[in-house]
């Protein structure tokens, strides 16, 4: 049960990192013509392997 809620947590909150990053398209465009990156690639690449290690049997 715990797996679950645990699993479709981080399905939510993967979701939600999408969400969010094309939202903040504007200001990272202009961030990186400052030359100034964000790091949401780094938090959807962290959130989807958690979320496939869960998947694993």
């Amino acid at each position: 049960m715990i797996s679950r809620v645990y699993r479709a947590t981080l399905f939510a909150l993967y979701q939600l990192c999408i969400v969010v990053g094309i939202l903040a398209m504007p200001v990272a465009m202009a961030a990186r013509q400052a030359g100034v990156t964000l790091p949401i690639h780094q938090l959807l690449a962290n959130l989807e392997d958690a979320y496939e290690a869960t998947q694993s049997p």
